[in-house]
């Protein structure tokens, strides 16, 4: 294990290990100071980045940040690494390979440079870069590079804001998913999925509520998917017993010891891709999984050790977990960036800029990366730094957000973004719908000539369908 120094001020500050090191140099969060790795000064963090800058790349191969052979989520990592794109990096530090993403991203072949080198990256040396740039370096990259998915709409498009419209309701009520269903629909939400968190586990009770969905959809012949967030395991039996699953939702995390807090392990979540591919119910691709991530989750379940029993800093264990979600090929991956609470991102700052890093890394390793833009009620943040998150985010290319009946989830019990949120972002930022579902609006009356979605009242008849269904 390698022992880093940096001297500043007259000062030399020693790391020991990769992983002190990248936990010395991630910015100020509340999950690190509660792990006990955050630096203990603004010089400590500024002399951990500049160590860090000068790593090679190449010491992330040989330095595994949790060990290989204790951990799968690791081999999955160093066995999946395409050496051959690695090679056009190989010779930078982490330092280099920042410059090097600043001076791709103004090209005009961005977005092809960037996507041949993804497979080249691991989590580590993404996160690793992450620490070491701005907000708008996390933007800016962010912004040119390129990651599609498909199902029944394309995900992704640059020039695109897509929208999960989260209809949750406390006991599951039928009636009350479906106005809020409609709600969503009429404001020019659900082009990335309506996806209902229930309020049980019940194979019954999730079945119900995959049924109203899909009527509802085939009803009005919306191009969208459905989701109900049910455990991988309830998704499975369900797909066996015939319910109409269109995609296959879990959460994940950058352990093998965190994924198995939440039940999964990789050969479970593969198993899953098969079967719900196996349905074939796409239409523009065969994406099937969704997946969910966020900062913390490791901790949260004691899972955030790594080499020499040091804890591991909690935006690289998130990095980690898309090495889980890529290797599943999925049509949404979003991170819950506020929800876990104010003891792992304390206020608006610290989570405005998890979420920046959270969809840089996940979009640098090729991933249809979105955000729950969130927070909770004891957190010290309020909607204005979601506002501000929220365009930063379309600014960077987000491939969708979350958005809730009046920014409120009120079975989950937290603060997210509401469906006119959506609206703003695509009208300031000039951005649109999923090509399929902006077709499909159009066809129903529901936009004008420029994209802004029009009120109730002037609307075609299958709109006034619609409106009356609920």
């Amino acid at each position: 294990m390698s022992v880093y120094h940096q001297r500043i001020g007259g000062t030399t500050y020693s790391f020991d290990g990769l992983v002190e090191l990248l936990a010395k140099a991630t910015p100020k969060r509340s999950g690190d100071e509660l792990a006990g790795c955050a630096a203990e000064s603004d010089a400590e963090r500024a002399a951990a980045q500049w160590a860090l800058a000068e790593v090679p790349l190449g010491v992330f191969l040989n330095e595994p940040v949790v060990p290989y052979e204790t951990d799968q989520v690791t081999r999955l990592i160093f066995d999946t690494h395409d050496r051959g794109a690695f090679q056009a990096i190989s010779h930078l530090t982490v330092g280099g390979l920042r410059d090097w993403l600043l001076a791709v991203a103004v090209t005009p072949d961005a977005a092809v440079t960037l996507a041949a080198v993804a497979p080249g990256l691991t989590p580590e040396m993404v996160a690793g870069v992450c620490k070491l740039m701005r907000n708008q370096d996390l933007i800016a990259v962010a912004k040119a590079t390129e990651v599609t998915a498909g199902f029944r709409t394309t995900i992704g498009l640059p020039g695109t804001l897509a929208t999960r419209l989260q209809p949750n309701h406390p006991t599951d009520d039928p009636r009350g998913i479906a106005a809020a269903v409609l709600d969503g629909l009429l404001l020019g939400c659900g082009d990335a999925v309506i996806g209902i968190n229930p309020a049980t586990d019940s194979p019954t009770a999730t079945a119900d509520l995959l049924h109203l969905l899909d009527e509802v959809r085939r009803r009005f012949d919306i191009p969208t998917q459905s989701c109900v967030l049910s455990h991988v395991t309830t998704t499975l039996g369900l797909i066996e017993a015939g319910a109409p699953v269109d995609l296959v939702f879990q959460s994940i995390a950058g352990t093998e010891g965190a994924n198995s807090g939440f039940g999964v392990n990789i050969s479970l979540l593969r198993e899953a891709n098969e079967a719900g591919r196996s349905l074939r119910r796409g239409t523009v691709g065969d994406n099937v999984m969704y997946l969910e991530t966020g900062q913390g989750s490791a901790l949260s379940a004691g899972a955030h050790l790594g080499a020499g029993g040091k804890p591991v800093d909690q935006q690289t264990l998130e990095a980690r977990a898309y090495a889980v979600a890529r290797d599943l090929d999925p049509l949404l991956v979003n991170t819950v960036v506020g929800f876990i609470g104010p003891e792992y991102l304390y206020d608006g700052k610290q989570i405005i800029r998890a979420g920046l890093e959270d969809h840089f890394c996940g979009k640098l390793l090729g991933l249809p990366m979105g955000v729950d833009v969130c927070y909770t009620n004891h957190a010290e943040a309020d909607q204005d730094d979601m506002d501000t998150l929220l365009t930063l985010l379309g600014a960077a290319g987000c491939a969708f957000v979350i958005a809730v009946p009046g920014a409120d989830d009120v079975m989950l019990g937290y603060q997210s973004l509401a469906y006119h949120d959506a609206l703003y972002a695509r009208k300031v930022l000039g951005l649109h719908p999923a090509p399929e579902f902006a077709a499909w609006l159009d066809r129903l009356g529901m936009i004008d000539p420029a994209g802004r979605i029009l009120p109730v009242e002037p609307l075609s008849s299958p709109l006034r369908a619609l409106a009356s269904a609920s």
